[in-house]
């Protein structure tokens, strides 16, 4: 080999060794799971803990214990409303809250009634247990109960009377014995101002069992069934 293409070869295999060592460095100073447009994926904002998942809500007061059927009396372990207010749930998509009174009411059906009539004679505010819900977020609020003595119980103007109801939609559902839906819409027609009280439901305690279809016909004309 002469000079010449001594220098050739050293020059070609020179750079070479160049090339190799610069693929090796790139090799090692990427980051493999890094996007080729250098851009990053944002992380979705988390909303509060307690934020409202659906635009509806059912309030609901139901009573276990023994209650009026067909003229006699029936020991039940779920109220009538609590079995309602499941169907409802079941159907579309919506939150449940449970309204508790402070002082539960007695188990006996007499005792209940008089109680009842206390509260009505007296404007009474029963108390609620633990802590409300927040309204922010829904549209349309469903306030399920019994109908005694012709309207709902008193500790469902306790709950309206905490809140700010304008702008939204309220529909009353009740069970009952033979008084429908009483003067429900009514009463929250005032104790509500500000909102739309829409169509209500009323069905009979002893029914509510095999009440779907009612409750779905109910459901689909005032646009609630969402599936």
């Amino acid at each position: 080999m002469n000079r010449t293409d001594f220098l050739l070869a050293r020059r070609t295999l020179l750079r070479a060794a160049l090339l190799t060592g610069a693929a090796a460095m790139t090799a090692c100073t990427s980051t493999p799971d890094q996007p080729r447009t250098g851009r990053t994926t944002p992380t979705p904002a988390s909303g509060p803990a307690d934020s409202p998942r659906a635009r509806v809500l059912l309030a609901y007061f139901s009573r276990p214990g023994e209650n009026y059927y067909y003229g006699d009396r029936r020991d039940l372990k779920t109220g009538n409303t609590e079995i309602l207010a499941r169907k409802i749930h079941d159907l579309i998509d919506c939150d449940l809250y449970r309204i508790e009174p402070v002082d539960p009411y007695p188990h006996d059906y007499d005792a209940t009634v008089a109680r009842n009539v206390r509260e009505q004679n007296a404007d009474a505010r029963p108390a609620i247990k633990g802590r409300l819900p927040d309204l922010t977020g829904y549209s349309t609020v469903v306030l399920a109960s019994p109908t005694w003595n012709v309207r709902a119980p008193m500790i469902m103007t306790t709950f309206t009377d905490q809140f700010d109801f304008r702008g939204k939609t309220i529909h009353p559902a009740t069970t009952h014995a033979m008084s429908g839906l009483g003067t429900t819409e009514r009463d929250y027609a005032a104790a509500c101002r500000g909102a739309t009280i829409g169509a209500g439901l009323a069905v009979q305690g002893e029914k509510v069992n095999d009440a779907e279809l009612p409750i779905r016909a109910w459901l689909q004309r005032n646009g609630l069934l969402q599936r």
